[in-house]
């Protein structure tokens, strides 16, 4: 059966006017997709595209790249790499999407699904699903912008509605949308119910494009049912990913995982966070990183207690060496306590 998921996952997937090699992708998510955190994935392989943090469009015109903590990339990765775009203005979506376009990305992702309330409040994110005219025009105006491939990240709505989805995503590919990544929950749910992936399969047959189905996949059996019931062309992997950054070689090459790799990667991905951030950030990123991680032990309350009390990375990565020392023990399945 884990030949059978690797052989699907590993199909080349046409998106617009190019292909990637593979339909297991990372989703984009604040704080938590940063160009470290990609930079430990990249390691293990097994993904057919990245995505950037969200990005401000209003900012991305003027960001310095080398500056900017979100709209950061390393050179090597740029080819598979997606930048996420969010704003409630077409015109200034368009003129970001542009930008993006010239530094050489695979491709741009609007973002309709981000939730948070300081997005929200801003007219972005889920908020523009409120007013469809205005969420069309804005993937119209970067369509029109660009011609690398173009996608859209967006929820069912703000009521539980699968019809509002399925006239969106319609819409979204008469603008000119290359593929979708649908997250089948209403904007207001914070992950308080499950997702609906029957919605996934209803948005599937509405259209033509690539559809990524994203929400609560969190081991093989998730993945293998998420594609057979839905009738997705991929997998977006948000939290899970977090949890354990070498999941896509694993399903999608079989990658053998051994205890060791836990350590490892936490260890690796501290050091890359140096690389790439100041040293405040850097521990800010990794704490975040961390409430996933935790999610992997049985007693994992008490390594994240102890991670998001460190002063500083030295003593986050003795705390990681005194609590492997044990040989912690894992869960099958994450402690979605920690899956907020």
């Amino acid at each position: 059966m884990n030949n059978s998921l690797a052989s699907f996952l590993g199909q080349p997937l046409i998106i617009g006017n190019r292909t990637i090699k593979n339909r297991l992708v990372l989703a984009p998510m604040t704080f938590l997709g940063h160009v470290a955190f990609r930079e430990l994935v990249a390691q293990y392989g097994g993904y057919g595209l990245l995505y950037t943090e969200m990005c401000s469009a209003r900012a991305i015109p003027n960001e310095n790249r080398f500056v900017s903590p979100y709209f950061k990339w390393r050179d090597e990765e740029i080819t598979r790499l997606v930048c996420q775009i969010f704003g409630g203005e077409p015109g200034i979506m368009a003129r970001a999407a542009r930008r993006v376009e010239a530094e050489g990305f695979f491709g741009v992702d609007i973002n309709f699904g981000c939730a948070n309330g300081s997005i929200c409040r801003q007219n972005c994110g889920a908020a523009i699903l409120k007013d469809p005219d205005l969420a069309v025009n804005i993937v119209s105006e970067v369509r029109q912008a660009v011609s690398i491939p173009l996608s859209v990240k967006f929820r069912t709505g703000w009521k539980d509605d699968p019809r509002y989805a399925v006239d969106l995503a319609c819409s979204f590919e008469a603008a000119g949308a290359d593929a979708l990544i649908f997250h089948p929950r209403v904007a207001p749910d914070r992950r308080t119910r499950p997702p609906r992936w029957d919605y996934i399969a209803l948005v599937k047959r509405a259209v033509g494009i690539p559809v990524f189905g994203n929400g609560d996949v969190f081991d093989r059996h998730d993945c293998r049912r998420i594609i057979k019931e839905t009738g997705c062309d991929g997998v977006a992997l948000g939290r899970m990913a977090i949890a354990k950054p070498w999941i896509f070689a694993e399903w999608s090459q079989n990658l053998k995982v051994s205890p060791e790799i836990y350590l490892e990667a936490a260890l690796q991905l501290a050091g890359f966070l140096e690389k790439h951030y100041d040293a405040t950030r850097a521990i800010r990123r990794f704490k975040r990183f961390a409430y996933y991680y935790a999610a992997n032990f049985k007693f994992g309350h008490t390594l994240h207690s102890r991670l998001k009390n460190a002063a500083d990375m030295l003593q986050i990565e003795t705390i990681l060496h005194q609590f492997f020392r044990t040989s912690p023990e894992l869960v099958n399945r994450p402690n979605l306590n920690f899956f907020k």
